[in-house]
């Protein structure tokens, strides 16, 4: 599944239109404490967090997770979003709660 094939079914708004959505989702990952992120996270994932911080998109690049999905409709800084764009990861934002979205997630297949 790629990052493209999450966005109707999460009900997902892309916030960084010039990143690529084909990089494929091979798990997830719902957390907001980075330094567990860092400790456990793979390439390819999909990161759910209410964290919008320009630390989310260093972390998110180290790991090269396929996108960052924020929740709760939270606020993403512009210099967030314009480090997120130079390195070429998705940031995506919905309104639903973060538990939401890992079950709708998973529900798609994504383990």
């Amino acid at each position: 599944m790629t990052v493209a094939q999450l966005i109707e079914p999460l009900e997902l708004t892309l916030l960084t239109p010039q990143t690529s959505l084909e990089r494929e989702v091979t798990g997830g990952c719902v957390c907001d404490l980075l330094s567990f992120v860092m400790a456990r996270g793979d390439a390819g994932m999909a990161w759910i967090t209410v964290q919008t911080h320009l630390n989310v998109i260093a972390v998110a690049s180290l790991h090269e997770f396929s996108c960052v999905i924020v929740a709760e409709g939270s606020a993403v800084e512009p210099e967030t979003l314009a480090k997120a764009t130079e390195e070429d990861i998705p940031v995506l934002r919905s309104a639903l709660s973060e538990y939401t979205l890992s079950g709708r997630l998973y529900a798609l297949g994504v383990r």
